[in-house]
């Protein structure tokens, strides 16, 4: 199987890492259909994704029983790469009616979460959800095109951006990227960042798509982002901390809890320079990177999966989301090159989703990771 050696953005072609390994196109074809199924239409257990009247849609936090932007956009994000537009549309207009604000120092943006019946149950926005609504937006204008509102895909899309980019220029509200650092924050009034929150292959295409005067900014926020994770990332584990100063060193306890370690939030870092890397291949570090912490990862069982210190020192807490993070572990193989790379894809694709309380989250990185490795997470443009 020829390698490409340049990224999908430019040469238009994706790798299979299943094909590589030796599964059948058929298998895969089917293992990535019945996932899709399972996820939105399968047993009690195990779907995430629930109808709701005759419109609209959502994906449901398991462990919290709520609706969240994050869970909302990474559906979005599913359903255009899967070629589903009913459930696209049906979670976007969700979004749209019960969690995107209308007016006041938020107003564009979302409230992060909501019952299930859609009422907001705090009004401040999570900026991963922003980023993941926009991209996946866009994706659905570039797939099926525009149409009436509030399915004018791009133009939402720009919506968004125009808010993460400019609010508070008028005095009212924050944006949701640092002005000064373009990094983005863990939420508009923070002082800091989330590692797992950098995008820099979704800021390449928000820089031609978004609207024209800030189309520069994005530039720089995907270089400042590729960056600023080479800071966040220990440089001999490879791990990161979940939430992260903009100079890259673990933040202070918070209110609401320690975020100095490598725990859930920071477990999609590993997978989001992954596919960085597949599309854009802009940073050669994000090879060693993942080599790094693949090597740190490898002869640990799943179920040993804990919270670690950056330096890779173990707490006795076991991991929350051990098949979440064995999914990003073997996503970051769109990137390595070490002698790891194979045996993490091998005992992803061995590995079943999850089911019971905790599924959601790990089973939404699963699925990312399921389309990046069989060459399905594509760029629309």
């Amino acid at each position: 199987m020829k390698i490409v050696q340049e990224g999908s953005f430019y040469t238009g072609e994706y790798r299979s890492l299943f094909r590589e390994t030796g599964v059948p196109e058929e298998v895969i074809r089917k293992r990535l259909e019945d996932t899709w199924n399972e996820l939105f239409y399968g047993a009690p257990d195990v779907r995430i994704y629930h109808p709701m009247g005759e419109d609209k849609g959502y994906i449901v936090d398991t462990g919290n029983n709520d609706v969240r932007t994050e869970g909302m956009s990474y559906g979005m994000m599913m359903a255009v790469q899967m070629d589903k537009k009913e459930e696209f549309d049906r979670l976007w207009k969700f979004a749209k009616e019960h969690m995107q604000h209308t007016e006041g120092r938020y107003k564009d943006y979302f409230a992060w979460h909501c019952t299930l019946d859609g009422t907001q149950l705090s009004p401040g926005p999570a900026p991963d959800g922003e980023e993941f609504f926009a991209m996946a937006l866009f994706f659905a204008s570039n797939r099926w095109g525009d149409s009436a509102e509030p399915f004018n895909y791009s133009e939402q899309a720009r919506i968004i951006l125009r808010a993460c980019v400019h609010k508070g220029e008028d005095g009212e509200g924050d944006p949701m990227w640092d002005p000064a650092t373009r990094l983005i924050k863990f939420v508009p009034e923070s002082p800091f960042s989330d590692p797992s929150y950098h995008l820099p292959h979704f800021y390449e295409l928000f820089a031609l798509q978004a609207d024209e005067p800030d189309r520069a900014f994005w530039k720089e926020a995907a270089d400042r982002s590729r960056a600023y994770l080479q800071k966040a990332c220990h440089p001999e584990t490879g791990l990161s901390p979940e939430y992260a100063n903009y100079d890259g060193t673990p933040a202070e306890p918070q209110p609401h809890g320690d975020f100095r370690h490598f725990f859930s939030d920071a477990y999609r870092v590993a997978a989001n320079i992954g596919l960085d890397y597949e599309w854009f291949r802009s940073d050669p570090w994000q090879v060693e990177q993942s080599n790094r912490i693949q090597a740190f990862f490898r002869n640990i069982e799943v179920a040993d999966y804990r919270r670690y210190t950056i330096d890779g020192q173990p707490f006795e807490e076991p991991s929350l989301h051990p098949v979440g993070l064995l999914a990003t572990l073997a996503m970051a193989s769109l990137a390595a090159d070490g002698p790891d790379a194979g045996h993490f894809v091998k005992l992803f694709w061995d590995t079943p989703l999850r089911t019971g309380v905790r599924r959601y989250y790990d089973n939404c990185l699963y699925f990312f990771s399921l389309l990046a490795l069989s060459g399905n997470y594509r760029i629309y443009s």
